[in-house]
């Protein structure tokens, strides 16, 4: 009885470590939803003869004719997307939708919650004009290809801890908390073009179980600057839009955040989140980790409804966001010489550097900054290879 009870739980193990080495280790893809996002601001440009933008249906009458039909299929497949359900197919049909919003919108906000890496802790409604911090100014129309002109030189200029050309302007510095316990490093980053702001996948394959570390995946896409992202593969859950591309959109109650072809950083309660908007505002990138970092107002968070473990001092790796073709990372190193850093104060800090948006992406020993081909942070446990970076690198033929 005994021997069987032991072969029982012996059968038992195997299976369970052939399970994990499937779902968790060993590299597989994933169904993908594969919906390429047009971009909404090439539309503008080529309609200039006051024809529907490219990518956008056209209304004739005999579309008219058939319009009721064709709402209830575009309705149906963004509900489909919305629940996480994989389209196939019928994904084809959300590049065809007409300018108006298609039925579905927004979900119910539902309270944040908890998971592994914590829930959202945001306002479920944006705040007043009266209630919005003085530090988020009226927002500046001017395109991104005419800002920050004093920013960008005629030819490529390299110095130790910078990069310039017509198009990037990338500087990055080594600082230290006024207590001297937490180091990290900050790289302020202007970009004239977004494509610039680039996601590479492991194995330049959307799956689970593919890794590889942030110095090669630099490398390969020849970034100026790369640092790990969301580590997407590790998970089922969330939001995964890469390159105007959305791989997938499952339900979560983590925060998303979207980074949209015109410039503008939006960071959201998942349960905010509609497929159907990303697609009609030009989504660009979307992550899903978090949580974060300021409120909707722009304002500090001290309370976050994570657990006390992804709320103490990590290492960190986060976004910050100033205005279209403004942007910052900071890598938190920690559980060494530097202290790492609270969520609390991660967030103070976004805001003494002037963000009106900041997002927390994957950390601890994922937490890992490439600048110029060479890890300049001391990853904690030497680093971690991981699914997916984040890149700036350059577009035109600059490199």
């Amino acid at each position: 009885m005994l021997k069987r009870i032991l072969i029982d739980v012996l059968c038992t193990g195997i299976a369970l470590v052939i399970f994990a080495l499937f779902h968790h280790v060993l590299p597989r893809q994933q169904q993908s939803l594969n919906i390429v996002i047009p971009n909404p601001l090439e539309a503008q440009q080529e309609n200039t003869s006051g024809a529907l933008p490219a990518g956008w249906a056209e209304e004739s009458e005999a579309a008219e004719d058939t319009e009721d039909t064709d709402d209830t299929e575009k309705t149906e497949t963004l509900g489909m997307l919305a629940a996480g359900t994989s389209v196939t197919d019928s994904g084809s049909r959300m590049l065809g939708m007409g300018r108006k919003q298609q039925g579905g919108g927004k979900q119910n906000r539902s309270g944040g919650g908890m998971n592994s890496k914590g829930g959202s802790a945001l306002e479920d409604d944006a705040a007043s004009e009266e209630d919005t911090d003085p530090q988020i100014e009226e927002s500046d129309d001017t395109p991104m290809v005419e800002k920050f002109a004093e920013y960008y030189t005629d030819t490529v200029e390299i110095t130790e801890n910078s990069y310039s050309s017509p198009n990037v302007a990338i500087t990055v510095t080594e600082e230290q908390s006024e207590d001297g316990r937490i180091t990290y490093y900050l790289a302020d980053i202007h970009v004239k073009d977004i494509t610039s702001f680039r996601s590479a996948l492991a194995g330049d394959t959307y799956g689970s179980g593919y890794r590889d570390s942030i110095q090669d995946m630099a490398a390969l896409n020849n970034a100026l600057l790369a640092v790990n992202g969301d580590y997407y593969g590790n998970t089922g859950e969330g939001v995964v839009i890469r390159n105007g591309v959305i791989y997938r959109a499952n339900r979560t109650n983590c925060d998303v955040c979207v980074l949209y072809y015109d410039g503008t950083m939006r960071v959201m309660p998942g349960s905010s989140f509609s497929v159907e908007e990303a697609i009609q505002d030009g989504a660009w990138q979307a992550w899903t980790f978090g949580p974060a970092l300021l409120n909707t107002d722009g304002s500090v968070l001290t309370e976050f409804s994570s657990t006390g473990r992804i709320i103490a001092a990590n290492p960190r790796t986060a976004i910050g966001y100033y205005e279209p073709g403004h942007y910052c990372i900071v890598v938190v190193d920690g559980r060494g010489e530097s202290a790492g850093i609270t969520l609390p104060d991660l967030s103070q800090l976004f805001y003494d550097l002037g963000c009106t948006a900041a997002y927390n992406l994957d950390g601890g020993n994922s937490s890992v900054m490439v600048w110029q081909n060479a890890v300049i942070n001391d990853p904690s446990g030497g680093g971690r290879e991981s699914s997916d970076a984040l890149l700036i690198a350059e577009v035109n033929g600059n490199e």
